[in-house]
């Protein structure tokens, strides 16, 4: 016997088959509703992973504070170096976005084909001008261009950043960073096809309130055999590798065996007028409180740490430390 549907069922049956109404048990996760879509290009395959990419920011933050440390020295101010981003872009998108003229200097990476461009800001290279010439940064010139006079200022600079790279490459191996040329016009600089992918690492430099911009920009095709390190790094143990096999702590204590101290020995003392002493002359001799063969007090960085007896040791002079200053200590 066939079976009737009821007027309802046939009402939901309709409007099933005309699409007017979303089924009600469609579980949450299944509705792609607000998910975001990513593209992804196919012409630009990523050579670079993101571990690798996060080894590589940890080296450029090592960096960040070696060359912060540099300029805080030079400029005497207040600065921080911040990595902001490190990212892999098309060499043709790149060029697009250096001003022209630029502060661009190519450097290489010897026994490897890896070549590099050194991005300044033109606010950047100019402050940095301005300040290593003994002004406050706050000057300004009715021209970008940067005079050759002006590029051998900031080649100091460059030089720097180089032994910085070094430093920080360290982890994965000694490669030496040299310099090749400045170049004012992005064109000129040629160090990958237009369609080839490059490594842009962009830093974030402040120099009391005024922020400036510094790029750092690698050909990614001659990366092959330094990545193939990058994937065997361990990335908690981010160090140079001649420390490899050592611990923190016996690294500290060698550098601390290795620091030098200023001694002063204070033979005496003596008080005299200033009548006195504007009569001094060559010849006279000035009466101390301490005998000979009494102990004298020894000092070290200033701190009153030891007394010994002054003498001579295979004909230098020389002090015999006897006891401490503060025994309790």
């Amino acid at each position: 016997m066939a079976e009737v549907l009821s007027q309802n069922e046939i009402d939901a049956l309709l409007n099933n088959m005309g699409g007017k109404e979303e089924p009600k048990d469609i579980p949450e996760e299944t509705n792609d509703k607000g998910k975001e879509v990513i593209p992804f290009d196919f012409r630009l395959p990523n050579r670079i992973s993101k571990n690798q990419l996060r080894t590589i920011r940890n080296i450029y933050e090592n960096f960040a504070e070696l060359f912060g440390s540099y300029l805080m020295s030079k400029l005497q101010s207040i600065i921080n170096i911040n990595v902001l981003t490190v990212d892999q872009i098309y060499y043709s998108e790149y060029v697009l976005s250096v001003s022209n003229p630029a502060c661009l200097f190519t450097f290489d990476i010897k026994k490897t084909d890896i070549k590099g461009i050194l991005e300044f800001s033109n606010e950047f290279a100019f402050t940095l001008i301005d300040r290593l010439l003994g002004g406050n940064g706050n000057g300004s010139k009715s021209s970008n261009v940067i005079t050759v006079i002006e590029q051998r200022v900031l080649q100091t600079i460059v030089e720097k950043i180089m032994q910085d790279l070094e430093k920080a490459w360290q982890i994965i191996g000694d490669y030496e960073f040299v310099i090749d040329k400045f170049e004012p016009d992005v064109d000129f600089v040629q160090i990958t096809s237009q369609s080839e992918s490059v490594l842009l690492i962009t830093f974030e430099i402040l120099i009391g309130e005024q922020a400036y911009l510094m790029n750092l920009c690698f050909a990614t095709y001659a990366f092959d055999t330094i990545l193939s390190k990058l994937s065997t790094q361990n990335l908690s143990s981010i160090r140079p590798i001649k420390h490899d096999g050592t611990t923190s702590k016996s690294i500290l204590t060698q550098k601390l065996l290795d620091t030098e101290l200023l001694v002063e020995v204070e033979f005496g003392r003596s008080t005299i007028s200033f009548q006195q002493l504007m009569q001094l002359k060559v010849g006279d001799v000035i009466s101390l409180d301490k005998k000979i063969g009494e102990e004298v007090l020894i000092k070290i960085d200033d701190k009153e740490l030891y007394y010994g007896i002054p003498g001579k040791s295979n004909k230098h002079k020389s002090v015999k430390i006897t006891r401490r200053a503060f025994e309790e200590e």
